[in-house]
């Protein structure tokens, strides 16, 4: 099978770790990809978000599967452009990734399916967000209802902070806040049939105890040692396959990663949010215990034949994975710095790339690198992690010390 990798994050290393260690993957393609996706693809360039363009590459290239990583393409219809060529594509169509690109659309897929879901109001002005700010009270969640590459919602007890990002947003959604733990459950599906992967926890706010704003992510782990028994056959029952029927009525079927953010409250599970695509960064880690091959598990989602794949196989253990941010992110970050200790098994690459002149490895986003490992507990691969961390050199950079640490210490509770 020849396979082109759409992306260039950490999200796309893993990705494209797990292809190629796939052994029915004979050739591996990524566009752009990063200096780590070199290392095991080879890499070309193209407009990701021109759907003839990558339609094109992908008929020059004889691919016979196109994986797509980040949201901006799925959002503007490069599936839809490889599929009228007759090609596989994991990812869905522009207008099923609406479940992403638009928080108000979510919301009405939610609510027409019953899916158990936070209260919310779209607003455009700053009288309608005011009002829905004073219905639900503090802590207040106003989200843009666009893409916002995960820094797009605000979760604050400060009115006037809630008023301000409403403002910079323009379209927003206004919910309730669900109190309790979060859990990001990836599942593949082919619009039909629907295979949940390992569900996961990430840390979106940048600083230790979850201080300061959102990021798309600083760290991960997975599995949950305190989620409920039966939370992935409940939320699979009562959100996954509720959405992709009321998706298929619609005549818009999502076939590829449905991404289903949760918080387990007093209540059960409730979602705060759907994506189109893997997530960043538990697909760092879900894919480091994923033992059945990739590139099969994804081909079956894209030609509708999910329903006659083998049941997952899993690695024991755990993994966790540390995210390496530079200087003043989720500000404008801080770029060009030189990276050293990058070059290990485990280190994953996001915003990298090489210097012409001399080959040295230079920073050239805000999430730069994680550490991922695996271990046979938890405790042992968040060591493992922060053993690869301690050994990334990068001038300026941070990275948050408490990942998956309360899970390890037991300290995890759903609410009463």
């Amino acid at each position: 099978m020849r396979v082109l990798l759409l992306g260039g994050g950490g999200r796309e290393h893993a990705l494209a770790l797990g292809l190629a260690a796939d052994s029915s993957v004979e050739a591996l393609i990524a566009a752009p990809g990063n200096p780590g996706i070199g290392g095991v693809a080879e890499l070309c360039q193209v407009d990701l978000t021109d759907p003839a363009g990558v339609a094109g590459l992908a008929v020059e290239a004889g691919v016979d599967l196109v994986v797509i990583g980040p949201e901006g393409p799925l959002v503007a219809g490069v599936a839809d452009a490889v599929r009228a060529k007759g090609i596989a594509v994991f990812g869905p169509s522009a207008e099923a990734a609406r479940l992403e690109g638009s928080k108000t659309f979510a919301k009405d897929v939610m609510t027409a399916a019953g899916v158990p879901t936070a209260r919310a109001f779209t607003c455009t002005d700053p009288e309608d967000t005011a009002k829905a700010l004073d219905e639900f009270g503090p802590p207040y969640v106003v989200k843009n209802d666009g893409l916002a590459a995960g820094k797009g919602v605000v979760v604050t007890d400060d009115r006037a902070a809630a008023l301000a990002h409403a403002a910079e947003c323009g379209r927003v959604v206004v919910e309730e806040y669900l109190a309790g733990p979060e859990v990001s459950l990836f599942v593949v599906t082919d619009g039909e049939a629907a295979v949940p992967l390992l569900p996961a926890q990430d840390f979106k706010r940048v600083g230790d105890g979850d201080a300061g704003p959102n990021t798309g992510g600083m760290g991960a782990y997975a599995p949950l040692p305190w989620a409920p028994p039966g939370l992935v056959d409940e939320v699979m029952a009562d959100v996954v396959h509720p959405t992709l029927a009321e998706l298929r009525r619609r005549g818009t079927p999502f076939a590829g990663l449905l991404y289903v953010g949760l918080a387990i409250t007093a209540t059960g599970p409730r979602v705060i949010e759907f994506n189109a695509r893997f997530g960043d960064p538990e697909t760092q880690v879900v894919l480091a215990l994923l033992e059945t091959p990739l590139a099969g598990l994804l081909h079956a989602a894209a030609t509708g034949t999910l329903a006659a794949h083998p049941p997952l196989r899993w690695r024991d253990g755990a993994a966790v994975t540390v995210v390496v941010a530079a200087e003043n992110y989720p500000g404008t970050p801080r770029t060009g710095d030189v990276i050293t200790g990058a070059e290990r098994p485990g280190v994953i690459h996001a915003g990298t790339a090489r210097r012409a002149t001399d080959g040295a490895l230079l920073s050239t986003g805000g999430r730069v690198l994680c550490g991922t490992a695996t271990g046979p507990t938890l405790a042992a691969a968040r060591d493992a992690a922060y053993e690869l961390v301690r050994g990334i050199g990068l001038a300026g950079s941070h990275h948050r010390t408490d990942i998956a640490a309360a899970a390890v210490e037991g300290q995890i509770t759903i609410p009463d």
